[in-house]
């Protein structure tokens, strides 16, 4: 457990303790006319009542028994600015979920507004398959010029339908086409989508076991998390990790064959925001170089600059053979895409195809996020601010907060039962049920999180990245208050 400091910042406190008045509050008549959604909005606001109505209800009776986040947060949202958002109750929250990271620039940024706007009313077509248009034209050389290095001397992009898990699949089509290979080679904690390839690389059980499947041409290896270590090693347990891979590659009787590529997330985010250790990555990059095997990083929800860099990978400094994309690509529209080295373009053409490829309004919002990437520098923001917000995290004093991890604004907290018995590392069990109870908790103060990792036991934060400082300690005390009313 990291040392935390026994109390919580001035200012901080500050808020907790206006935080605290206003949720002993009684519901109060909500007024009816607009308001803008801000912190000083937000901040008068009474107690939020958690309770169901029409919307819900008719949800509940129309929606497939497949959905999920309704179950966890019970909203009918109705408008979304910065990083706020209003219920049809009228009811202000802090959303640090931001549709599961992809709102980089929060709800209604008015530079995205104004760019669909204008291309609506510009005539362009819609939909156009892969067909070439001057905003593709301008995406594509913005998402090129993202690139570190000279990658973009050398790559090649191939837009995909409207979803993570479809680039993930043509990222998979186009390794095993180039290698001539079958078999992909995965980690524990692994979230990749849910088609049918994608889950097959999952490392949750739980949607696999419904299918029974496991993926016959999938082998997975434990990721290895230093302060949870799979192998019982610590700091150890990176080296054996990539010995166990050389070793699983070049021994005859190891049972494994050579895999067309190993796919990996540089910060696991559905495992509950394990970043990978950066020496680790770069052994793995040896490793697939040495033995012809594509790496594969998925970027989806660590790009497009959460992580404090415009992708995850340059935390260790290395060039994966292909990047997948999606979530804030699109700037809050649906958008997914590999980049690749153009020695892997072995595919023929029609290999990988869909119709709404050729999203324009989805090319034409992202190019805002990207133009805010590569003028403004939106991702040194989202490292300083991820920087602050960890920092204050791991000052609340609490028994039942295991770890505090992550990179930049792709955060995670780890609750644990505090009365529970130690593993060999001198970790404390994890406690879903009681991160869920925090998760309401801070619900009904006004603030928007998500759980993952093991169990459930992690809160997620994936606040918008122009979240400011002045917002985050509001963030931190409302979580200490949750924390501290069920700990």
């Amino acid at each position: 457990m990291n040392k935390r400091s026994k109390k919580v910042g001035n200012a901080v406190s500050e808020v907790l303790n206006n935080v605290t008045e206003m949720n002993n509050d009684k519901p109060e008549t909500r007024a009816q006319a607009p308001v803008a959604l801000n912190l000083t909005s937000f901040l008068s606001q009474p107690a939020r009542v958690l309770a169901t109505n029409s919307y819900l209800q008719r949800q509940e009776q129309r929606e497939s028994n497949a959905r999920s986040y309704p179950r966890r947060l019970p909203l009918a949202l109705k408008r979304g600015q910065g990083i706020f958002v209003e219920d049809t109750e009228q009811q202000i929250f802090i959303d640090c979920l931001a549709a599961a990271g992809t709102l980089a620039l929060g709800h209604s940024h008015p530079d995205v507004t104004a760019a669909l706007i204008e291309t609506v009313q510009s005539d362009v077509p819609m939909q156009t398959l892969d067909l070439m248009t001057p905003i593709k034209d301008e995406f594509m050389t913005q998402l090129l010029d993202l690139l570190p290095g000279n990658m973009a001397d050398n790559a090649r992009i191939q837009m995909c339908s409207p979803c993570g898990s479809d680039a993930v699949e043509a990222a998979l089509k186009l390794a095993k086409i180039a290698t001539g290979r079958r078999s992909i080679l995965a980690f524990s904690g692994a979230y990749h989508g849910m088609t049918h390839g994608a889950l097959a690389m999952m490392g949750n059980l739980g949607p696999k076991s419904a299918l029974s499947m496991t993926g016959a041409d999938v082998q997975i290896m434990p990721f290895p998390y230093a302060p949870r270590c799979p192998y019982g090693l610590g700091e150890a347990g990176i080296k054996a990790s990539l010995y166990q891979l050389e070793t699983m590659l070049t021994d005859p009787e190891s049972g494994v064959a050579k895999p067309a590529a190993i796919i990996v997330e540089a910060v696991q985010g559905e495992a509950g925001a394990l970043p990978a250790d950066p020496t680790w990555l770069k052994g793995l990059r040896d490793i697939t170089k040495r033995h012809g095997i594509l790496l594969i990083i998925d970027e989806i929800q660590a790009g497009m600059g959460r992580t404090g860099k415009i992708f995850a990978f340059e935390h260790a400094d290395i060039e994966p053979d292909v990047i997948v994309v999606s979530k804030a690509l699109g700037g809050g529209q649906p958008l997914a895409a590999i980049i690749y080295h153009n020695d892997f373009d072995k595919w023929n053409p029609g290999a990988h195809a869909g119709t709404f490829r050729g999203n324009q309004l989805a090319m034409a919002s992202g190019l805002v996020v990207m133009r805010h990437l590569a003028q403004e520098q939106l991702h040194l923001h989202a490292g300083a601010m991820g920087a602050k917000l960890k920092h204050d995290l791991e000052a609340i004093d609490s028994n039942v907060i295991g770890d505090v991890r992550g990179r930049g604004l792709m955060l995670g907290i780890e609750i644990v039962d505090p009365n529970g018995e130690r593993d060999v590392l001198g970790n404390l069990p994890q406690d879903g049920q009681r991160a869920k109870e925090i998760q309401q908790a801070a619900l009904r103060r006004g603030l928007i999180i998500e759980l993952g990792g093991r169990f459930g036991s992690t809160i997620r934060m994936l606040p918008p990245l122009i979240i400011q400082s002045e917002e985050i300690d509001v963030v931190v005390a409302i979580l200490t208050d949750a924390i501290n009313s069920v700990a």
